[in-house]
């Protein structure tokens, strides 16, 4: 008898609400009723206005300082109003405590509530979820940035569908096609309307776009998008508590994109119209737009772009921070106490005490052993090169992850061998054919390998590129040469050749947001005199991250001591620009065996009439 085919997954059950304009008792009463009557609710999502009108109201702290409850996962993306000053100290405390400045998936304030700041795309029960935070505004405390906007226009070029966009203001030209007879007045205001909204709706082409400030409610019949089989319904919100009794709380209960027919994503309901944004100026006309509303992009210094990183002058040490660190999950990875441990579970610092840096170091800011110590006292280095003999010392062959002669080196992954250089696919890999080119020789970098080896490394490099060149594919080069590495390796990600031209704008982005600018090499010819150029610029006695352009720019941040730099910022930046920020940490990223081995064999296939060690590559 055959078994009964699989239940399909519940759909997700979601909440919209308008501007909460800090009335969050209210809100969260009639969030209560709803769960209880027509629930369970998985998601509340609130566009507009967060604060309230008056400084003095700050209904939030009830919340932060465990008075009251929210009810379900609740999401905001407008953090402004008069009492936002009051709550942002609210706001930068959590920010600290969770380690995270800025976090896809919304920084949580207090159990159940999270700040979706700044603009990023994340998943939530199988729904993809893009958000742009602030509105257009000459208030710094208010206003997104453009960069917030450049990212959006990056993610516009992700495959696959966007189900949810959230914003707190209209997009201009929405009601342009669609019937506005019984409208009330607010819906044909061009007030309170955002054209680079409209802008990015148009290429984001959400199936859903939400957004509250203009205290009315309106559901816009269905638009058709161009390029796009499927429709976009704009859905806005009134105002929470509002006097005119305008609807501010909407349910929806969308099956996922991903999870959907072609057929099912195509349908289009009787009263679709053409998309309002058709006949809107393009190319010129909107970079005309998007210069001419420069003055209302404020940089926000303390926000961070799309991946997780402390402030470059970070004090030293946990306790100058208020928080000690869990010697049990910074030694092994793992606490038997969980989320009730009372010490701080800090990933980045385990990376660190992974690379032979003193615990008392980390947590406190100094070790009393002093010279005495047998660990490092830098998240860099100690102001010495490390020598060979002493990097052996500290991390031993027999104990190395990629070293050939070690017991623990998955030889399994190994695509092609050479003489000084092996080509590994990456464990949990960014991409698909995500590789690593590792020095056979037990090193802590690539730059101070021999000539010979940089010869072999270059050979690898170009077979690579013109590999991945058949793919309509460019490579991006980076490393980490950080003192206490265990073992090299440079990390070579293939991203779609139209984000080329993104690249480095992203890079220089991310370097700003954590305080540093990177200093560039320009060579002439080919990306060996880049390679060159760069490792007469290496001392040995200090860190560095590099990265290498299509087009052989390489982008060079030399790492100062006490820097606590990301280990994984090359992978976090990559992440944010092909639009999966879940896959920055690669540990959340490990395939099973099975897969590894399926991924390894079809890399080898494509890969085998250009590797170097095999075959002549013209």
């Amino acid at each position: 008898m055959a078994s009964p085919a699989p239940c399909p997954a519940p759909r997700p059950r979601i909440l919209l609400a308008g501007d909460p304009m800090g009335r969050l008792h209210l809100l969260f009463k009639r969030v209560t009723s709803l769960n209880q009557s027509t629930g369970p609710f998985d998601a509340l999502f609130c566009v507009g206005q967060f604060f309230s009108a008056n400084a003095n109201d700050l209904e939030l702290e009830e919340y932060v300082h465990g008075r009251a409850a929210v009810p379900i996962p609740t999401y905001f993306t407008g953090a402004y109003g008069a009492s936002a000053a009051a709550a942002s100290q609210l706001l930068s405390s959590a920010a600290t405590l969770t380690g995270h400045a800025f976090k896809p998936d919304g920084i949580q304030i207090c159990p159940n509530l999270y700040w979706l700041r700044g603009s990023a795309k994340f998943s939530l029960r199988g729904l993809s979820v893009v958000y742009l935070s602030g509105k257009a505004s000459d208030q710094r405390q208010t206003a997104y940035t453009l960069d917030d906007v450049d990212a959006l226009r990056a993610l516009a070029d992700d495959p696959g569908v966007v189900d949810l966009f959230l914003t707190n203001e209209w997009p201009s030209g929405l009601t342009n096609g669609a019937d506005t007879s019984d409208a009330p007045p607010q819906v044909t205001d061009p007030s309170g309307c955002d054209p680079l909204i409209a802008e990015l709706v148009a290429q984001i082409k959400p199936r859903y776009h939400i957004s509250g400030t203009k205290n009315v409610f309106y559901a816009r019949e269905p638009y058709t998008n161009e390029g796009a089989v499927h429709v976009t319904r704009f859905i806005g919100l009134a105002t929470v508590g509002n006097k005119d009794k305008q609807r501010f709380i909407h349910a929806i209960s969308p099956t996922p994109a991903a999870a959907m027919s072609s057929a099912d994503i195509g349908a289009r309901p009787p009263n679709t119209t053409e998309s309002p944004y058709r006949n809107m100026a393009r190319a010129q006309n909107l970079d005309d737009t998007k210069e001419s509303s420069r003055h209302n992009f404020i940089e926000h210094e303390t926000q961070y772009w799309r991946y997780d990183a402390p402030n470059k002058r970070q004090k030293k040490g946990a306790q100058a921070q208020g928080r000690l660190l869990c010697f049990k999950f910074t030694s092994s990875g793992s606490c038997p106490n969980s989320h009730k441990c009372k010490f701080t579970h800090d990933p980045e610092a385990r990376e660190h005490y992974m690379r032979n840096v003193c615990f008392d170091f980390l947590n406190k800011g100094n070790c009393e052993r002093g010279a005495d110590c047998k660990f490092g006292h830098s998240l860099s280095d100690d102001s010495a090169s490390v020598s060979r003999s002493t990097f052996s010392a500290r991390w031993p062959e027999s104990s190395c992850w990629f070293c050939l002669s070690s017991p623990d080196v998955e030889s399994d992954l190994i695509t092609s061998l050479g003489e000084n250089y092996y080509c590994a696919l990456a464990k949990g890999p960014l991409v698909q054919n995500h590789v690593l080119l590792v020095p056979i020789e037990h090193s802590p970098n690539t730059l101070i390998m021999t000539a010979e080896a940089e010869k072999e490394l270059q050979m690898y490099k170009n077979a690579l590129t013109k590999y991945f060149d058949k793919q309509e594919k460019v490579v991006i080069y980076f490393e980490y040469a950080f003192q206490h590495n265990r073992h090299a390796n440079l990390q070579v990600v293939p991203i779609p050749a139209s984000k080329a031209c993104h690249v480095e704008k992203i890079f220089n982005l991310a370097s700003d947001r954590l305080g540093f600018s990177f200093s560039a090499l320009n060579p002439e010819g080919d990306s060996t005199n880049g390679r060159k150029e760069l490792r007469s610029q290496f001392d040995g006695k200090s860190s560095m991250f590099y990265v290498e352009l299509p087009g052989n720019k390489i982008l060079v941040h030399s790492v100062e001591d006490n820097d606590k730099f990301p280990v994984q910022f090359g992978r976090e930046v990559l992440a944010g620009l092909l639009g999966t920020p879940d896959r920055a940490d690669w540990r959340k990223c490990k395939l099973p065996k099975e897969e590894e081995m399926e991924m390894v064999d079809a890399f080898k296939a494509g890969f085998s009439s250009f590797d170097p060690t095999t075959a002549q590559v013209n």
